[in-house]
């Protein structure tokens, strides 16, 4: 897939302030620190499309991009360790959980994972929540340029054991570098497949 235009739309603080369209939409989500906002400059071709930040937990709101005039790209705000009082956590967990559960333009929510990290129980525990919802996802391993070739694949083969003890079946799974653009490709190409077994179907 080729990124021809990749535009702001709106920030919304609820599931019922989202754009009033149809067209499909992919949400991305992870903690804190993740390295959300550089994979989705990476993916859309943007330096700036998303704000990076050095301070985790900067996204509080339902950001939605237009990709193509063809599908919304959408940045959720992250879980985890971001410093937020208790209300805010309860806050947030709500607006999350009512987007993915109640956006009937969603078709499909990307769960990124630092492939660095050795499985976090957050982690496990989100990707359990889409599975026991019937939310269709993908699991999107970043920041392998951290790590040798060698060393981040081990990674992904060991974190997919982990699920392998709770799940029959394992969902789609990418290993991603922003920095060396690396999943780029696989990532755009799924959603493009999708896309067009939704036009076809």
């Amino acid at each position: 897939m080729e990124i021809k235009t990749a535009e702001f739309t709106l920030s919304a603080p609820m599931v019922s302030m989202c754009p009033q369209d149809t067209k499909p939409e992919y949400a991305f989500i992870g903690r804190s620190n993740v390295g959300k906002s550089s994979l989705i400059n990476m993916l859309t071709n943007h330096k700036k499309l998303a704000k990076t930040s050095q301070t985790p937990g900067k996204t509080l709101l339902i950001n939605h991009f237009i990709i193509n005039k063809e599908w919304y790209l959408v940045d959720l705000p992250g879980y985890g360790f971001a410093k937020r009082s208790k209300k805010e956590v309860e806050r947030l967990d709500q607006m999350i959980r009512g987007y993915i559960l109640q956006r009937e333009q969603l078709v499909n929510v990307f769960v990124l994972v630092d492939v660095r990290l050795e499985p976090q129980k957050i982690d496990l525990e989100f990707i359990e929540w889409l599975g026991l919802s019937s939310i269709p996802f993908a699991i999107v391993f970043t920041k392998a340029d951290k790590l040798t070739p060698n060393k981040a694949r081990q990674a992904v083969e060991s974190y997919k054991k982990t699920l392998m003890e709770t799940w029959e079946e394992l969902p789609p799974i990418f290993l991603t570098s922003a920095e060396k653009r690396e999943g780029r490709d696989e990532v755009l190409s799924y959603i493009e497949n999708i896309n067009r077994d939704l036009k076809n179907g």
